[in-house]
């Protein structure tokens, strides 16, 4: 009888010491989640929060070269500058998240898709899907604004992400890779439930620090590559633009924030969250 009440104390003790649930890890493949309506309104959510993240940050960018730029009456010190348009990216991602995490999650980035793929987040279907929406959204959120501002969009860039004058690529590459790895990071630190769990007596709201690690990386990293580390931002520009210089050197922006996204999964997953450990421990249970 003892030691029936001392195995009932052991259980109540492990459970009240993981006083939060996991969910269980997506599917690799669910043919099933293409019958269903929420996966398609989470794309849509994901193709109208691109769109709308792309028309306002790009529109901010091409604005603010127009009021610095002096063969055309503007003042070098006019205009938002670095400080208005790092706010402007990581103000609408903070807005966009907080309006569509609890549809589709709140990406708005195929970078970040691709490590909450890695962390078993989300199904390869759902990952694939909403990178195509996110592509497409960007594309149209930077075609609207070449329609309404079609006498600068040409003249000030478009918008695109391009090394910067004295820049090499592998600084380039090493910048977004960096970026990303930080925004990836604050994700997944941000919806982690063990976190919420362990400081529910400080509450966060959990796009708060997206955006703010969004706006953090892009003061830093704007003046090396205009700062990429969202694959649909850079994708969408430089179609609409369709330069020659946002073509050589776009693999940065594709190649970097993957990269970035993979090393902030792993560490995230099997360092800070042990998920290593436990899968050597459950295998040397079961031999």
């Amino acid at each position: 009888m003892t030691k029936e009440v001392e195995a009932v104390h052991e259980q109540a003790a492990e459970y009240s010491a993981k006083d939060y649930t996991d969910p269980p890890p997506a599917p690799l493949i669910d043919f099933e989640e293409l019958t269903k309506w929420s996966l398609y309104r989470a794309a849509i959510a994901e193709f109208i929060a691109t769109l709308l993240f792309l028309y306002i940050t790009v529109l901010t960018v091409i604005g603010y070269k127009h009021q610095a730029d002096v063969n055309a009456g503007g003042d070098v010190c006019g205009g938002v500058g670095l400080l208005g348009i790092a706010w402007a990216f990581g103000g609408m991602i903070f807005v966009l998240v907080y309006c569509t995490a609890g549809i589709s999650g709140g990406h708005i980035n195929p970078a970040v898709t691709f490590g909450l793929f890695l962390a078993r987040k989300v199904s390869l279907i759902r990952a694939v899907l909403y990178m195509v929406a996110q592509c497409l959204g960007a594309i149209c959120g930077v075609g609207f604004v070449k329609a309404f501002q079609s006498a600068y969009y040409n003249r000030y860039g478009g918008g695109v992400n391009v090394m910067a004058p004295g820049h090499t690529k592998g600084v380039g590459l090493a910048a977004e890779i960096i970026g990303t790895f930080v925004l990836v990071y604050v994700v997944f630190s941000a919806t982690d439930p063990k976190r919420s769990a362990r400081d529910s007596h400080v509450p966060v709201l959990a796009p708060l620090p997206i955006g703010f690690a969004v706006f953090m990386v892009h003061l830093a990293t704007i003046p090396i590559t205009g700062t990429g580390i969202n694959p649909a931002r850079s994708f969408g520009a430089a179609v609409i633009f369709n330069g020659d210089k946002a073509w050589d050197e776009h693999w940065i922006f594709w190649v970097g924030p993957f990269i970035g996204a993979f090393i902030a999964a792993v560490y995230h997953q099997y360092i800070l969250r042990a998920g290593a450990i436990k899968a050597l421990g459950s295998f040397r249970s079961n031999a």
